[in-house]
């Protein structure tokens, strides 16, 4: 996967930007504040379809104007393609190829990305929702599939979950409409769970490997998916789908009472263990920093398994929270196989053989300019 040339409008600070990528490595220089995490969000938006920082798509409009605008024109294995994200107050339009698509389940997957930031340490120590969101965006990009039946699972469970209030407010044990939505939140949480627990059996196995390279074979790193409904880790969907169903009748009076749904896709988590001690909870900053790492080289070898090309790899700031040894290791494993955004305050922590390679710009107020 490469992006060949990246054009914004109006796009968050910047104005204008016609941008050409023929190498494989991109470094943008400057200080906070200038935009430099905006190209890189920009090339996040084309390929996810949403932000990495806002659920907000009118924010990614620069203040004062009333549309933005993104294009690029990536090549993958399958020839090249010209994507396209508008956004304005009323909405946001995805076209691929001169096509606006109707589903964003039919966009994804053209360019697929993996994105590194510092507050990716959260997937690590962070809330349940932070890990669910990242199982969801690495999914998504190589099952649409996955995408359209996770849409539909959370707009069931709004529905649902009115409904729950609405009885609990009538005092209803009963109602027909409930029994109804059960059986679709069955289907679908079933689709999610088949899914999930694949992805995570082939992310643990190349996170584990990439793991003791980088501790050089002196920790092993597990991953425990653990659902909402209590199934052995072997279970197959129709004994995924027995113990859901007993679940929803055991907790049927609770949920009424609260007026919300306490078991499925939307409640599950993901742990990370390091020679058996739980990372989330007691491992050390450069513990969790090394499976984060791990994680996230896993995410590139897992969707060139998964689509058969590489995807880009967005940095955002992220070689200054690393020491050298993270670092080397690293800017090695993507060395000659993935084409890499990188956004730095300086370039004193970046090696000479890297700088050498790179395309530099200085980011300066949203205008960027080409250093070398």
């Amino acid at each position: 996967m490469h992006v060949e040339e990246l054009e914004l409008f109006q796009f968050r600070n910047i104005t204008h930007l016609e941008l050409k990528c023929p190498e494989a490595l991109h470094l943008f220089v400057g200080p906070n504040a200038q935009g430099k995490t905006n190209i890189l969000e920009s090339l996040y938006l084309l390929s996810i379809g949403k932000s990495h920082r806002t659920r907000k798509d009118k924010e990614m409009i620069r203040w004062e104007e009333t549309a933005a605008k993104v294009k690029a024109r990536v090549a993958g294995e399958h020839g090249s393609h010209r994507l396209e994200v508008r956004l304005t107050p009323q909405g946001k339009k995805v076209v691929k190829n001169g096509l606006e698509q109707r589903r964003l389940s039919e966009y994804i997957g053209t360019l697929t990305a993996v994105l590194f930031a510092p507050e990716d340490l959260t997937i690590i120590k962070g809330s349940p929702q932070v890990r669910r969101r990242f199982i969801d965006m690495e999914i998504g990009q190589v099952s649409p599939a996955y995408i359209y039946n996770l849409t539909r699972y959370h707009k069931l469970l709004t529905q649902r979950n009115h409904l729950l209030k609405e009885m609990s407010k009538r005092r209803q044990r009963e109602n027909p409409l409930l029994d109804v939505l059960d059986e679709q939140l069955i289907e679908l949480s079933t689709h999610l769970w088949k899914k999930r627990t694949a992805f995570i059996r082939l992310l643990a196995r190349w996170a584990g490997d990439i793991h003791q390279s980088i501790t050089q074979g002196r920790e092993t790193l597990s991953i425990d998916y653990q659902p909402s409904v209590p199934v052995e880790e072997e279970a197959d969907a129709g004994e995924f789908q027995t113990a859901l169903v007993r679940e929803l009748a055991r907790l049927r009076g609770q949920e009424i009472q609260r007026g919300s749904t306490l078991v499925g896709p939307h409640r599950d988590d993901l742990r990370l263990f390091a020679e058996g001690v739980d990372l989330h909870r007691y491992g050390s900053q450069g513990q969790q920093r090394t499976a984060a790492l791990s994680l996230k080289l896993a995410e590139i070898e897992l969707i060139r398994q998964e689509t058969g090309t590489y995807p880009i790899l967005l940095l955002d700031d992220v070689l200054s929270e690393l020491d050298d040894f993270r670092k080397t290791h690293l800017l090695e494993a993507i060395r000659g196989k993935v084409q890499t955004f990188v956004t730095a305050t300086g370039l004193e922590g970046i090696d000479r053989e890297t700088r050498e390679r790179a395309r530099i710009y200085g980011v300066r107020q949203g205008r960027i300019s080409e250093q070398r």
